[in-house]
């Protein structure tokens, strides 16, 4: 399904070198939206303004760690300049590890050894990221009358997983990040959601590659027997989110994982 509404609407995307939220920068990008990829290589950005562009969209690579705000900062007035406004932010970007030794996902670490280092830089990464970003887009969507803001959760702080102390609780931070700016902001017609995904994103690829049991316990416990796509899935309702059609929505978390949430972990 396309939304025609969406064609010119300029989308920044954090974290979108790879995974996840390249999936999503994709989408838009074949929703003609002129989006902003933003991640920390410069070489991950460049390729997916690059599959962007041959895909005859429009986009803007920006490189931006989002552990730091000042960059955040930077990135959405690079946007601004460039494109005139900022009409959609996707918060997918997420640290892993410690500063010093980042880690592709949640380094598992029972709760009365989880050390302060991995604590800050997972919250550093995640909910005080997301907080920065939403508060640097908030004077444009305000200006310009509306917007969506669509940030990204996980089931594991739903359930809380076992050794993940620091992302669960950035997670379920997030989520309440989103429910009180959905309170304050709808009066500007700004809707603001998240999404918990279960979707094959590299890391998650990479993860299960030397685990083929696991992979096929946790398929298993999806009800519609598959991880989902980062750019039909994930992008789908992303791009649903981002549209006209969800203007009435707000607050909310989508749990696009193929009925997983049903199921206790």
């Amino acid at each position: 399904m396309s939304h025609p509404d969406l064609e010119g609407k300029v989308a920044i995307v954090t974290g979108s070198g790879r995974g996840i939220g390249r999936g999503i920068a994709l989408r838009y990008g074949k929703e003609k939206m002129k989006v902003v990829v933003a991640s920390r290589t410069q070489s991950t950005v460049d390729s997916v303004v690059k599959e962007i562009e041959d895909l005859g969209g429009t986009a803007l690579g920006v490189t931006c760690d989002v552990g730091y705000q000042d960059q955040i900062q930077a990135m959405v007035e690079k946007t601004v300049e460039a494109f005139g406004a900022v009409n959609v932010l996707v918060n997918n970007a997420q640290g892993f590890g410690t500063a010093e030794n980042p880690a592709p996902t949640p380094v598992l670490t029972p709760l009365e050894d989880f050390g302060y280092d991995q604590w800050e830089y997972t919250f550093r990464t995640g909910a005080s990221a997301s907080l920065w970003a939403m508060q640097a887009v908030f004077p444009y969507m305000k200006e310009a009358g509306g917007g969506s803001i669509i940030n990204f959760g996980s089931r594991w702080g739903l359930y809380g997983m076992e050794g993940a102390t620091a992302y669960n609780a950035t997670k379920e931070a997030i989520r309440g990040l989103t429910r009180t700016a959905a309170r304050e902001w709808g009066q500007y017609n700004i809707n603001v959601n998240v999404i918990n995904p279960t979707l094959q994103s590299g890391a998650s690829a990479a993860y299960y590659k030397d685990k083929p049991e696991l992979a096929e316990k946790s398929i298993q416990s999806i009800p519609l027997r598959r991880f989902g796509d980062p750019e039909q899935d994930g992008g789908g309702v992303a791009a649903f989110l981002a549209s006209k059609d969800s203007s009435f929505l707000t607050g909310m978390t989508f749990q696009v994982d193929g009925g997983k949430a049903m199921y206790a972990m």
